[in-house]
């Protein structure tokens, strides 16, 4: 073996650096800048400072040893840099990462795009037989071009699996690996494909379909669990936005109430008017005009909270409407660990979950009542939701089950933002009347 008088380094970080200063007269490849850089201000390893000699792309000069110790990122960008320092006898080594799965796959994945070139030359050999030396040639002209071309289209998708799990690493890594096991279990340690042994002959069809098909049911389940996530994620913007509006909207009506108390002295100036000219009947009507607009825009106090006072009022008005009792008791103060928006879609799906079943009990002239108990302990927000239900509720993992389309979505919001705040929820049916209690 040659004996190492010259040496270079690309890569001047902790690697860089921790090998660099073990290899007596190393030449550390960098730009202009870097170099102006680290001669202002040297590296430092340990606490002692490390004086390199530095020298740029453009002055290389072919070299023994050539140590790699960049980044992926910026791989390319060295190759290009460090082309100068490679001679024939140059010999390469990349400082790792750490991270071995990858690196493992993309030399089992290299290797086995070598495979090409073969088939390619025995290709060629089959339609021209006779020439021993053809193969190999083939196999030398073809190298180039389809390097090439690897590396423009098949590479960056390649590199991009780096970034996913290491589930779907594993996957991409089936092939090349089962590929280097065959070529080298079936032509370098035994003749079995020489042979033509019917087991050798068929694995890599066998293991490649074995593999797309592994790979399709993944994708496809993390393509549905994706689907089901994303439309959850909807279904609570919906929500949310839902609650948002029927918000302000009690918050329009609240201010308009003020108002309305707000003028009341234009108003009895007014009646009073009408009164004075004889015009009575006018001022009756005006009056309950006046009474209307306030009822309509009412909202009742159950408690301090100003959100949940306004969701309680709306069903409140929506029971009364359907003839459905709604009994609250409520003691939510003002201030509490629980977002308002996410407070309003709890209460909201549970209020509308609970009046969608009172009304199919009305319909089919059974009970229908809402009892809703609410209060905040310690920091913690304790609420339960009674109400009667129909026989024959079904139950998978604790939660109820419907085949309506449409429904369900109500318990997945709720079940979302109790995980939102790791609470507890649960949901059962007691005596004929379905319970829902929730702790956040």
């Amino acid at each position: 073996m040659k004996k190492i008088e010259t040496s270079a380094l690309i890569g001047l970080g902790a690697l860089g650096i921790l090998f660099g200063r073990k290899m007596p007269g190393v030449k550390v490849i960098a730009d202009a800048g870097r170099i102006a850089r680290y001669s202002a201000q040297p590296v430092v390893c340990n606490g002692e400072e490390c004086h390199f000699d530095y020298v740029t792309p453009e002055q290389g000069q072919p070299v023994d040893l050539l140590l790699v110790a960049v980044k992926a990122t910026v791989l390319e960008q060295a190759i290009r840099d460090m082309k100068k320092f490679i001679g024939p006898d140059t010999i390469i080594l990349s400082v790792l990462s750490g991270k071995w799965l990858w690196p493992t796959i993309s030399v089992l994945a290299a290797y086995l795009c070598c495979q090409l070139r073969r088939w390619v030359a025995l290709l060629v050999i089959a339609m021209v037989p006779g020439i021993d030396w053809l193969q190999p040639a083939v196999e030398m002209v073809v190298t180039l071009p389809l390097l090439a071309v690897l590396l423009r289209y098949v590479a960056p998708a390649a590199r991009s699996f780096a970034r996913y799990p290491r589930s779907m690493q594993l996957l991409f890594g089936v092939v090349p690996l089962a590929g280097y096991l065959f070529d080298y279990v079936t032509r370098i340690y035994t003749d079995l494909l020489a042979q033509g042994n019917q087991a050798a002959v068929e694995f890599m069809p066998f293991v490649c379909s074995v593999a797309y098909i592994v790979f399709v049911l993944r994708v496809s389940a993390e393509e549905r669990t994706r689907g089901q996530l994303e439309q959850t994620r909807n279904n609570l913007k919906l929500q949310v936005g839902q609650a948002v509006r029927e918000i302000e909207a009690l918050r329009t009506s609240q201010q308009q109430t003020r108002a309305y108390r707000h003028d009341l002295r234009h108003h009895l100036q007014y009646i009073s008017a009408c009164i004075e000219n004889g015009r009575g009947e006018q001022a009756q009507e005006y009056i309950q005009s006046i009474c209307s607009e306030i009822e309509a825009s009412k909202v009742t106090t159950y408690c301090e909270n100003e959100a949940a006072n306004l969701i309680f009022s709306s069903f409140a008005g929506r029971a009364e409407s359907c003839g459905v009792p709604l009994n609250i008791q409520a003691h939510i103060p003002q201030l509490i660990s629980v977002a308002e928006t996410d407070l309003c879609v709890l209460l909201s799906n549970a209020l509308e979950n609970a009046l969608r079943a009172c009304r199919r009990m009305k319909a089919e002239n059974g009970p229908a009542y809402i009892e809703v108990t609410a209060r905040e302990k310690n920091g913690h927000l304790f609420l339960q939701f009674v109400n009667p239900c129909p026989e024959g509720i079904q139950f998978e993992n604790g939660l109820p089950v419907t085949h309506a389309e449409g429904h369900g979505i109500g318990v997945r919001s709720i079940c979302a933002i109790v995980e939102k705040y790791k609470g507890l929820s649960d949901f059962s049916v007691q005596d004929g009347r379905f319970i829902l209690r929730v702790s956040l």
